[in-house]
C-alpha cells in the first residue's frame, strides 16, 4: 500500500475526516522521509546529532477502494515502521497511537471498512527535539501493507519455525501456528504444513486436525524431518519456505509463506560462536538505518549494494545499532549470509544526555509491546542470532537496572528460547559509574563497548574478565574503527582547530583498531568483535559537517582506506 498517498508538512485541523479535502497535497510514494528533503540549517532543533534537519509534524492520506466487504472477513494494516508517534484513522475512526518509530504495528481495520472508498489518516508527530543520538528521518519512511483474510486464517506473524535438531543429514523442523477463529462457533479445520526448498521443490509436509473454539486463537504445534537439508550458512545462505494451509473441507481458506533457514546455531564459553557444528569468528560492524542523501527511507537497492560492499570487505555480521531494522534489511542479509545482533532500544528509562524526548518517554507504557512486535518479526529469520536489549543503558551502574532488563530477557527468552541475549554495556571496568556486577551476570552472554576504554584494559582487553568470570560468555558489541574522510589524512595528534577531522588521527586510530583485531582473532572465548560503523551516517556530527566519519564506506557508499585495511585482515 506505498503508492499515491497524499501528504502535507504541516499540522491541519480535520485531515482525520473523510470529508476533508487533500487534493492540494502533495502526491508521494512510500517509503517517504520528509526530512531529507530540507535544507540542513545549524540552528536546528535536532542539533547536531540529528544531521541538522528540521522535523516537525506531516499528515499522510491514502484513499482505496474496496470492491466488497466479504462476510467475517478481516481486514488490517501493517507499518513497517513511522518516526515516529503517529495516530492513524480509518473513514474518521480513531485507531490508535504508536509512539515508537523503530518497530511495526498494525491496526484492525474490520470495524470500520465499507464497500468503495475509504480513507486512511496518519498523522506523524516528529515535532519534540530532539529525541534522536542520530539522525531518524520523519514520517512513513518503510512500506505499509494492506492485509485481507477470511475469518479463520493464520495469524499476523503467526507463525514461530525453530530447527532444534539439524546436522548434514537430515533436520527437525518445528513449527507453531497461530490460528484466529472469528466465527462465533466452534469449527473443525485441516492444518497443512510444506517445507518448500529454493527450487519450489516440497521436501516435507505434515497435516494436523484442529478443532478451533469459537472467536478465539489456537496454538498448533507440528514437527516434520528434512533429508540432507541444505544449511543456511555464510558462505551458502540457503532459504526454505514454510508454507501453512488451511483447509476446511476440501476447501483452501488460507494459506500463508514464511522464509527460514536450517541452521544450528551454538555459544560456548571458550570456543565462542559455532554455526552448524564450525567455528566461526564474528567479523561485524554496526550500521545505522540512513544513508546519506537517501535519509532513513533506503531503497532495498541501496541496502543491497552496500552489504554486498561489506560482504567483500570480509565482514560476516551486522549489529542494528540502536533499534530493530526494517524487515527487507533482514531478507537481505538472510540471502547475502550475514549473522544479524538485532538490537531493541537505545533507551530504557533514564535519559541520555540532552535527548529530552527520547524513547525512555515511551518506555514503561510501550517497552514490552513494541519488544513482542521486534522479536514476532524478526525470529523466523535465520540470520537472527542473537538479540540485544539495550544500548550504553545507564541502568547498567543502578539498582533498579537488574530489575529491568530481567523483564526484558524473560519476554526475549518466553518470544524465542532459541536465541541468547546480550546488552551493549559500556561501564564494565568504568572507575567512577561501573556497570554493577548482578546487571551483568544475567546477560546471556556479556556485551562490551569499548572493552579498551578502561585503564589497563588498553591493553589487557577480555583477559582480565576471562580471568575474574571464566563461565562468562562475551562479545565485543561495539569497538573503536579508524575514522576518516576519504582523500583525507591527519597524522597530528591535535585535530581540534577543524571540526571536519576531529578524532581523526589516521596512525594512531589504526594501531588501536589493528590491536584489538589482534586479539579478537587469536582468543576463541571472544564471540567476535561489530565495528563503529560499516557505513557512516548522518547525525552525531559538529557543524559543518553532518556526520562523524567514523565508517570504512562514505555517505555516498564509496570505501575509504580503512576498508582494505579490514579487508586485508
Amino acid at each position: 500500500m506505498d503508492y499515491n498517498w497524499k501528504f502535507l508538512r504541516a499540522d491541519v485541523n480535520g485531515a482525520e475526516e473523510p470529508g476533508f479535502d487533500d487534493s492540494k497535497w502533495k502526491t508521494v510514494n512510500l517509503p517517504y522521509d520528509w526530512s531529507i528533503e530540507s535544507e540542513f540549517d545549524k540552528n536546528a532543533a535536532t542539533g547536531g546529532a540529528g544531521g541538522y534537519l528540521p522535523t516537525g509534524i506531516g499528515w499522510y492520506r491514502n484513499h482505496f477502494i474496496i470492491g466488497s466487504v466479504g462476510k467475517g472477513q478481516d481486514y488490517w494494516i501493517e507499518f513497517e515502521g513511522v518516526y515516529m508517534n503517529s495516530d492513524v484513522w480509518l473513514n474518521g475512526h480513531h485507531l490508535g497511537n504508536h509512539p515508537y518509530g523503530y518497530t511495526s504495528f498494525c491496526h484492525d481495520l474490520t470495524p470500520f471498512i465499507r464497500q468503495g472508498e475509504n480513507i486512511i489518516a496518519v498523522r506523524v508527530d516528529n515535532s519534540l527535539q530532539p529525541n534522536s543520538r542520530w539522525y531518524s528521518g520523519s514520517g512513513i519512511y518503510r512500506n505499509v501493507w494492506l492485509n485481507v483474510a477470511g475469518p479463520i486464517h493464520v495469524a499476523h506473524w503467526g507463525t514461530y519455525i525453530t530447527t532444534p535438531h539439524v546436522d548434514s543429514s537430515s533436520a527437525t523442523v518445528v513449527v507453531q501456528t497461530s490460528i484466529y477463529n472469528r466465527l462465533p462457533a466452534a469449527e473443525s479445520i485441516l492444518l497443512r504444513s510444506s517445507v518448500v526448498d529454493a527450487s519450489g521443490k516440497v521436501v516435507s509436509t505434515v497435516e494436523s486436525p484442529v478443532s478451533l473454539s469459537p472467536s478465539g486463537r489456537s496454538e498448533v504445534e507440528q514437527s516434520l524431518k528434512v533429508v540432507s537439508p541444505s544449511l543456511w550458512s555464510i558462505g551458502t545462505p540457503s532459504m526454505y519456505t514454510m508454507n501453512s494451509v488451511l483447509i476446511d473441507g476440501t476447501t483452501i481458506i488460507d494459506s500463508v509463506g514464511s522464509p527460514f533457514g536450517i541452521r544450528r546455531i551454538e555459544y560456548d564459553k571458550d570456543n565462542g560462536f559455532s554455526l552448524n557444528g564450525q567455528h566461526v569468528k564474528m567479523n561485524g560492524v554496526c550500521l545505522h538505518e540512513n544513508a546519506g542523501c537517501l535519509g532513513a527511507a533506503v531503497p532495498v537497492q541501496a541496502w543491497a549494494r552496500r552489504l554486498k560492499l561489506l560482504k567483500a570487505m570480509g565482514c560476516n555480521a551486522i549489529r542494528t545499532a540502536h533499534n530493530p531494522p526494517s524487515p527487507e534489511f533482514l531478507d537481505l542479509c538472510d540471502k547475502l549470509g550475514f549473522l544479524v545482533m538485532d538490537e531493541a532500544f537505545d533507551e530504557w528509562e533514564i535519559a541520555k544526555g540532552q535527548v529530552k524526548y527520547g524513547y525512555h518517554v515511551y518506555f514503561k507504557d510501550n517497552w514490552k509491546s513494541d519488544l513482542q512486535s521486534m522479536i514476532r518479526r524478526d525470529r523466523n529469520h535465520p540470520s537472527v542470532v542473537l538479540w540485544s536489549a539495550g544500548n550504553e543503558v545507564p541502568e547498567q551502574g543502578t539498582d533498579s537496572g537488574m530489575v529491568i532488563l530481567k523483564k526484558l530477557i524473560d519476554t526475549f527468552h518466553k518470544e524465542d528460547p532459541t536465541r541468547p541475549v546480550t546488552v551493549a554495556n559500556d561501564h564494565i571496568a568504568d572507575p567512577t559509574y561501573p556497570a554493577k556486577l548482578g546487571f551483568l551476570k544475567i546477560q546471556d552472554i556479556v556485551g562490551y563497548n569499548y572493552v579498551d576504554r578502561w585503564g589497563k584494559r588498553r591493553e589487557l582487553y577480555y583477559s582480565v574478565d576471562r580471568h575474574n568470570h571464566p563461565d562468562w560468555k562475551m562479545i565485543g558489541t561495539e569497538s573503536v574503527s579508524i575514522p576518516s574522510i576519504r582523500g583525507k589524512y591527519t597524522l597530528q595528534s591535535d585535530t581540534t582547530a577543524n571540526p571536519l577531522t576531529r578524532f581523526l588521527n589516521y596512525r594512531t586510530n589504526m594501531i588501536e583498531a589493528e590491536q584489538l583485531w589482534e586479539f579478537v582473532s587469536l582468543h576463541d572465548y571472544v564471540i567476535g568483535d561489530f565495528m563503529w560503523t560499516g557505513i557512516d551516517y548522518l547525525g552525531e556530527a559538529r557543524w559543518p559537517s553532518k556526520s562523524s566519519s567514523s565508517g570504512v564506506i562514505d555517505l555516498c557508499g564509496f570505501p575509504k582506506d580503512s576498508y582494505y585495511f579490514y579487508q586485508s585482515q
